[in-house]
């Protein structure tokens, strides 16, 4: 009889899946389990879910000294992805079931009383590890369908104890399949045809959609802000299978997990003003995505942006610019994604009719710049589009109102200029460096001096003429131009002056 038996599973560390060897040790001695390893309160349960699910499955749990060491021991382990392989151990090392089928193959589940696997959280950065390694993958059948996006994995579910081990034993093996990846239907957005007039904010959206850039939109209540917001997803470019891995992937390590419905879809994510600094960028232990993370590759929409705490804003300033967010705490440390595209709107003043010819402000200007001086200066500067939303006559709300070209239209023209970017750089014009900048903004000199002009005039930042500089380039490649002309700069200038007065 086997006195040791290892098992291979996977810990979830963030975005990371670091592999774990699960040792099971069955000795002679007074009846104990213990557990080591650094395991959580979750992993030191598992054994009585263990006992239960062995017995309940008319196995025998082993009668003596049992050791189980989850290795390498100085990384945590949390949740309960353990139970099945801490089982196949315990039935390995005791004899009852032949390890025939163990090798190169890894086990993740969480058991019930009676035997039936769970499903766990972050199942998909495991399998894209283990992938990568060349193992096998056996996952609870709830997680199989969010295993096989995996392309090229070779995964298989069961959904109870005794199937899982039939197949270790070799008695009925397991159908492994090579996932084929991601098939689906693209999904369906809010359509701009919804829209009518706000032509400024909607050329506006069309130029933060071709390069990725981040845009503010100041307007009084009801002019349509969130509408245009909610309509964003629609015209950009489809996700890339490597971004709706990546998007999964952070789905699946967080609290709500991963639903292969959401597949390929551009993320929306809406906090509400109340959100703490810890949900916008993440926190727990251990370390779990936050809004900003989870917004990766799609947008982050702030409604009401100065109602949001300081504190809360301020944190957006890092991923901003770098596109991750490094999550401390404690002993621990996770790295996220964060590249996404901000989307705020805000009311010009507190009661929200500044400069509205039918809502009569009651605002003072003491009272005006007191409410717009809850956004930073950096913060602002670190957002290439400021637009203006008045609010609409009553001619353009009816039916006789100018329509609004359908989101499939503008789509059509944000894709050519995203892969004019690309074909350049290999990336979104907001995210150029400076360097990469001066390489793909081939300017003539009469928009250069117009741009010297706007700098000494507006008093702009560094930060703010490289700015200028991207939204300029991305407007050329809407309009197909290989220089970027006087008229180029003079619209990226315009939409970055909604708060200059």
């Amino acid at each position: 009889m086997a006195s040791v038996a290892s098992i291979l599973s996977r810990a979830p560390l963030g975005m990371q899946a670091p592999a774990v060897t699960v040792e099971v040790h069955v000795g002679e001695g007074l009846p104990s389990v213990s557990i080591v390893g650094l395991p959580e309160t979750a992993v030191k349960e598992s054994k009585e879910r263990v006992r239960s699910a062995l017995v309940t499955s008319n196995y025998q749990f082993p009668d003596g000294r049992v050791i189980v060491s989850l290795a390498p021991a100085d990384l945590p382990k949390e949740g309960g992805r353990y139970d099945l392989p801490i089982a196949l151990g315990l039935l390995v090392a005791s004899g009852q079931v032949s390890a025939r089928m163990l090798q190169g193959c890894e086990f993740y589940g969480e058991l019930s009383l009676t035997g039936e696997l769970r499903p766990v959280r972050g199942v998909l950065p495991a399998v894209c590890q283990a992938a990568h390694s060349g193992n096998r993958v056996v996952v609870p059948t709830a997680n199989l369908a969010e295993a096989a996006l995996v392309r090229n994995a070779r995964v298989a579910g069961a959904s109870h104890l005794v199937e899982v081990c039939a197949h270790v034993s070799g008695d009925h093996p397991l159908a492994f399949a090579r996932a084929p990846g991601p098939v689906g239907e693209l999904p369906c957005y809010p359509d701009l045809r919804d829209v009518r007039g706000q032509a400024n904010a909607l050329r506006a959206l069309e130029i933060a959609a071709a390069g990725a850039h981040s845009v503010l939109m100041i307007g009084p209540p009801g002019s349509g802000k969130s509408m245009l917001a909610h309509r964003l997803p629609g015209i950009l470019p489809p996700m890339t299978e490597a971004e709706a891995l990546q998007t999964a992937s952070l789905l699946s390590v967080s609290a709500r997990g991963f639903s292969p419905s959401d597949w390929g879809r551009r993320p929306f994510r809406a906090p509400h003003h109340t959100a703490s600094a810890a949900a916008m960028v993440g926190g727990s232990s251990p370390p779990r995505p936050g809004e900003v993370s989870l917004a990766h590759n799609g947008l982050l929409f702030l409604d009401e942006l100065p109602e949001f705490q300081r504190r809360v804003l301020e944190v957006l300033r890092e991923p901003l610019e770098t596109g991750t967010i490094c999550i401390s705490r404690g002993a621990r440390q996770a790295e996220f994604p964060a590249r996404f595209q901000l989307v705020a709107a805000m009311n010009p003043c507190q009661c929200g009719y500044l400069g509205d010819p039918e809502g009569a402000c009651r605002c003072t200007s003491a009272q005006i710049r007191q409410y717009r001086s809850r956004l930073s200066g950096p913060l602002l500067d670190r957002i290439d589009l400021h637009v203006e939303v008045p609010r609409l006559a009553l001619s353009e709300l009816g039916a006789s109102g100018r329509e609004t070209e359908a989101s499939t239209v503008v789509g059509a023209r944000v894709m050519a200029a995203r892969e004019r970017q690309l074909g350049r750089s290999g990336k979104a014009n907001s995210t150029l460096s400076a360097q990469e900048l001066e390489k793909s903004a081939l300017i003539t000199r009469p928009a250069q001096q117009l741009v010297e002009i706007a700098l000494s005039q507006l008093r702009w930042s560094a930060r703010a003429y490289h700015r200028v500089l991207r939204v300029a380039v991305t407007i050329a490649d809407l309009a197909g131009a290989e220089r970027i002309e006087p008229a180029h700069v003079a619209e990226a200038i315009q939409l970055r002056r909604a708060l200059s007065s």
